[in-house]
C-alpha cells in the first residue's frame, strides 16, 4: 500500500511565508537570536496565526529557527561556531554526495551542472558590479542552484534534503560577506571552473577536494 500526504489548503501559504522568511533571515532583515512573535510576523508577513506557526515549525526543522520551550521562536544564532558547524557537516553532505553523482549521473547531469555554473557566472558578474538586495538575491539563488546542481545525480533525495537545508544554513554568512566586501570573485571562479573541469572529466578525488576548498572559500576573510 502506498500512502499519500493528503495536501492541505494552507500548504501553499505556508510555503511562501516560509520562502519570505527564509530571505529575511538570510539578508539580516530579521537578526540572529530576535525573537519571532506570531502577531507581529502575521502583521509583517500576513497568514493566519495556524500557518504563520507552521510556517516557525518548518524553518526550526530546517535549523532557521529555534523554538525555546515556553517561551516561543527565534532566530538562530550566527556565531563563528555556529559557521564552522555548518560548514563541516555541509562539506561533509555535499562530498558524500558528489561522490554520488560522478559515479551514477549521466549527460543530464552534467548539463545541469554546465547550466547552472554558467548562471552562477553571469549572477556573479551582475553582483560583483552592482551589489544591490536584487543582484545579492539573483547571486545567491545561482550559488544555491550550482550546488545543488553538483549533487543532483546523486540519486537520493535525503542526501539532496540535506544539502538543501544547511546550504540555507550559511546563506546568511554568505550574504554577510558579500556586504562587507570579503569575497573574491576571481578565486571563486577560478575554483568553481576548475571543479567544472574536474565533474567532467570524472576527477573524483580532485573534484571533492575543490568543492570542500570552494565551501571553505567563501568564509574566509578575502579568499
Amino acid at each position: 500500500m502506498i500512502f499519500k500526504r493528503a495536501e492541505r489548503e494552507d500548504d501553499t501559504v505556508v510555503a511562501m511565508l516560509a520562502s519570505a522568511l527564509r530571505r529575511d533571515i538570510s539578508f539580516g532583515t530579521l537578526l540572529p537570536d530576535q525573537k519571532l512573535k506570531i502577531e507581529a510576523l502575521r502583521q509583517r508577513y500576513g497568514g493566519s496565526n495556524h500557518s504563520m506557526r507552521e510556517t516557525l515549525r518548518m524553518l526550526s526543522a530546517e535549523g532557521l529557527v529555534e523554538a525555546t520551550a515556553q517561551r516561543g521562536f527565534r532566530v538562530t544564532s550566527a556565531t563563528e561556531d555556529d559557521l564552522r558547524d555548518i560548514c563541516l557537516v555541509r562539506a561533509e553532505v555535499e562530498k558524500i554526495g558528489l561522490a554520488r553523482a560522478m559515479a551514477e549521473g549521466d549527460t543530464g547531469w552534467e548539463g545541469r551542472v554546465i547550466a547552472a555554473q554558467h548562471a552562477l557566472r553571469k549572477a556573479e558578474a551582475r553582483v560583483a558590479g552592482a551589489p544591490d538586495d536584487l543582484t545579492a538575491l539573483e547571486w545567491d539563488e545561482a550559488c544555491r542552484d550550482f550546488s545543488a546542481a553538483l549533487i543532483s545525480g546523486c540519486g537520493s533525495p535525503r542526501l539532496i534534503d540535506l544539502q538543501r537545508k544547511f546550504f540555507d544554513q550559511s546563506r546568511r554568512f554568505r550574504l554577510a560577506q558579500l556586504r562587507e566586501g570579503h569575497l573574491d570573485f576571481t578565486a571563486r571562479r577560478d575554483r568553481q571552473t576548475a571543479l567544472l573541469e574536474a565533474v567532467l572529466t570524472r576527477d573524483t578525488d580532485r573534484a571533492i577536494d575543490l568543492l570542500a576548498q570552494d565551501i571553505a572559500g567563501d568564509f574566509k576573510t578575502g579568499a
